[in-house]
């Protein structure tokens, strides 16, 4: 192989590779808005080295862990986040792939919305969370894209069987005091396998039933005519082997052989004859 030809192959195993074991920013707690001065660990899922997280800002584009938080190999923390933080987060690798993304908003006031920080699968149940910097409130009030939806007892909303058009943007209230907006994004369920049924080896199988039927059949019959005959052969043979011994004996005295014992080999022919037959239909 010429050197042209390898570098060329190297090159597609390198983005096989990459797009095959693609890595997946997770974020802990997993929420989409944090109190600021609270702390936040990300994390690059599925990754190998190279790999590391970086975020867009107000204040920096594509800024790499070390600049804004501590690394710790896939991992990058921040231990108290401000509003300047506020931004998109992702996972990058030295060659330039990407994960997804999350946008994570830092609030200075006194409320904020718990809702995933990653997108939910079609299906699933979802609870939204209000929370107080203080207190947890007694009841809250849930918006969707500007529009009342609700009032929930103990802050938390739960969104049964979500589906695409529960995606959107969501805030709540209490006492007069509103969270910041954060989205709800629904992905589909993944695709399921089934397995088809054996239909040729079944249809082969039902064909071939008759055959096997007309063997057995065919083996039954020779097993009951080895039954009735076989007792009668092995009597045939013990006469037959006296009778050769008694002659045996007869003809080393030189005597001719009487009419009975004349009788007696042409009976022993006919019975071997008759066996024959019976053996040959």
């Amino acid at each position: 192989m010429d050197p042209t030809s390898l570098q060329r192959l190297v090159l597609l195993t390198s983005l096989l590779s990459g797009s095959t074991h693609q890595a997946r920013l997770t974020v802990t707690p997993s929420s989409s808005q944090v109190f600021e001065y609270k702390p936040v660990s990300l994390r690059c899922e599925d990754a190998s080295e190279g790999w590391t997280v970086r975020r867009n800002t107000s204040k920096e584009r594509r800024a790499e862990c070390g600049v804004w938080g501590i690394s710790d190999g896939i991992s990058c923390n921040v231990s108290h986040m401000d509003p300047l933080d506020s931004g998109e987060y992702w996972c990058e690798s030295t060659g330039g792939s990407t994960s997804n993304s999350v946008t994570i908003t830092v609030s200075g006031g006194s409320v904020i919305l718990q809702s995933p920080a990653l997108p939910v699968t079609e299906g699933d149940d979802v609870t939204l969370t209000c929370r107080a910097k203080m207190a947890d409130p007694p009841s809250a009030e849930f918006y969707k894209d500007g529009v009342f939806i609700g009032t929930e007892p103990d802050g938390h909303m739960t969104l049964l069987h979500v589906s695409r058009s529960d995606e959107g943007l969501y805030k709540c209230s209490f006492q007069g005091k509103e969270s910041p907006w954060s989205r709800l994004s629904v992905s589909g369920k993944p695709p399921m396998t089934t397995m088809e049924p054996p239909t040729t080896s079944s249809s082969s199988s039902t064909m071939n039933a008759p055959s096997t039927l007309s063997s057995l059949h065919l083996v039954f019959r020779l097993l009951r005519h080895l039954v009735v005959f076989c007792p009668y052969c092995i009597c045939t043979y013990i006469v037959v082997s006296l009778y050769r011994e008694r002659a045996r004996g007869n003809s080393m005295e030189m005597t001719p052989p009487t009419h009975a014992e004349q009788g007696l080999d042409d009976d022993y022919d006919d019975v071997m004859s008759a066996v024959t037959t019976e053996h040959q239909f």
